[in-house]
């Protein structure tokens, strides 16, 4: 699929897939003159979260610390 897209006056591009990419195709954009990005599930499953996209927060952990300025220490 990819090699029919290359040469088109393409300068770089994205791929994405919730699957992976096989051996065979990393390597064939490792070798191209463009930039092609490949984003595989377990990539896109980072950048969805990262970037709050289709995620919601299910627990928050919540950190305390001694309020110093709430104890009179003089």
């Amino acid at each position: 699929m990819i090699e029919h897209h290359v040469g088109h006056r393409s300068h770089k591009g994205v791929f994405v897939t919730t699957s992976s990419f096989s051996a065979p195709a990393m390597d064939f954009v490792r070798h191209l003159s463009q930039r092609i990005i490949l984003i595989d599930g377990a990539a896109l499953a980072d950048l969805m979260i990262e970037h709050g996209v289709g995620v919601r927060v299910s627990r928050a952990i919540e950190i305390k610390r001694i309020d110093l300025d709430f104890f009179d220490l003089s």
